[in-house]
């Protein structure tokens, strides 16, 4: 099996894993319990949250631990809109942000907030100069991404976050495809508040943090008991909050190294690609994206129809982003990004991992190949 589809999700890390789990049956105690074994787990809890501290470049009370990345990013938009909401009600994001914000602030329109979402280029990047023409008098918050999941874009962050700053606006960015892949360091960005989620940097799943600066005022998201500084309530995933912990120290750590060796593969399978395969195009930024992500678009065939004939080689890839992938409904991202719907349809993103080699670059474009020569054969419209 090849699996290319490390955006959507990566494995656990062995060594991750091991640091878990203990915490599932040696030091089981609740976190919240006064204790010895209550206080074995806090303590662990502790220094997880000091790991990510480091890792992002903040106090250790500015990191609240959640369930994943769609929750930190419900909680930062929802939890800002309704403590500010007296300020006013305007929010301004991007027309490519993933679905846990476009469907939160879509909500909060419907509970009366105003919704700027702003125009990408065709390489699908926020222009900075867009945020400070969309900012208002009442506007409360910018939410913009740090990389795309789709394309791979990286976004002027620090840019957008000095304008906010000198507005008086809020500045949140879901960071969940830039950590471990990018340097982040939130006092360098100038961000309030930032998402980020554990499965994306070889950590569990289902474990997430909102970092919020000191300061910030954010209504509370989860009703119950005190945990979290009384602003979260449940109890703590401690087996997740040691993986995540000890996943993003190493992300950090080997980041150089992997980034280099993701690069080269996804570099060559560029390469290979545009040369070998025609009426394809890379789809985002050349040069500022993500170091694995490689999406393209083939003219003249159903992306789904690639997924499916890959998958029966044992590739793993994504029709447009794993979370819509269910989905016929052409890629937001590249609609946004002003490519014709019926190009959008043949969209396909292929992410690298720690594991991939050469040999899974060049067996996936041998296979990727044959499919589309397969596939365009049957297709009325193919020029031939």
């Amino acid at each position: 099996m090849i699996y290319l589809d490390h955006a959507a999700t990566t494995y656990t890390d062995e060594a991750v894993l091991k640091e878990m789990l203990p915490y599932y049956s040696e030091v089981y105690g609740n976190a919240s319990s006064l204790h010895a074994e209550g206080r074995k787990a806090t303590a662990a809890v502790d220094q997880s949250r000091e790991r990510v501290a480091r890792a992002l470049g903040c106090k250790k009370n500015e990191v609240y631990f959640t369930s994943g990345g769609t929750e930190s990013d419900n909680w930062a938009i929802r939890g800002v809109a309704y403590a500010k909401k007296e300020k006013g009600k305007h929010i301004i994001t991007s027309k490519i942000e993933h679905h846990a914000v476009l469907h939160t602030v879509e909500q909060l329109e419907k509970e009366g907030f105003s919704v700027t979402y702003l125009d990408v280029d065709e390489y699908g990047t926020v222009s900075p100069e867009s945020v400070a023409a969309a900012i208002r008098p009442d506007t409360v918050l910018v939410t913009v991404m740090a990389a795309n999941n789709e394309v791979g874009t990286l976004q002027p962050i620090k840019e957008i976050a000095q304008i906010c700053k000198e507005r008086g606006v809020l500045m949140h960015t879901d960071a969940v495809q830039a950590i471990g892949a990018v340097p982040i360091n939130v006092q360098e960005l100038g961000v309030d508040l930032l998402s980020l989620s554990g499965h994306k940097f070889y950590g569990p799943k289902g474990i997430g943090v909102l970092y919020v600066r000191s300061g910030v005022r954010l209504q509370r998201f989860m009703l119950g008991g005190a945990q979290e500084r009384s602003m979260r309530g449940g109890t703590s995933n401690t087996p997740g909050i040691v993986g995540l912990g000890f996943a993003i120290e190493k992300a950090v750590n080997e980041m150089e190294e992997n980034n280099a060796h993701v690069t080269a593969l996804r570099d060559r399978f560029i390469a290979a690609v545009t040369e070998r395969i025609p009426y394809c195009r890379l789809n985002g930024h050349p040069q500022s994206r993500l170091p694995n992500n490689a999406n393209f678009s083939f003219q003249y065939v159903e992306g789904e129809s690639i997924l499916l004939s890959l998958d029966f080689e044992d590739i793993c890839v994504s029709s447009g982003s794993a979370c819509t992938s269910g989905s016929l409904e052409p890629s937001h991202v590249l609609l946004a990004m002003g490519m014709p719907e019926e190009l959008a349809h043949g969209s396909i993103r292929f992410t690298f991992g720690k594991r991939n080699t050469v040999a899974d670059v060049d067996k996936t474009v041998d296979v990727l190949q044959n499919a589309l020569q397969r596939l365009r054969a049957m297709s009325p419209l193919f020029p031939g």
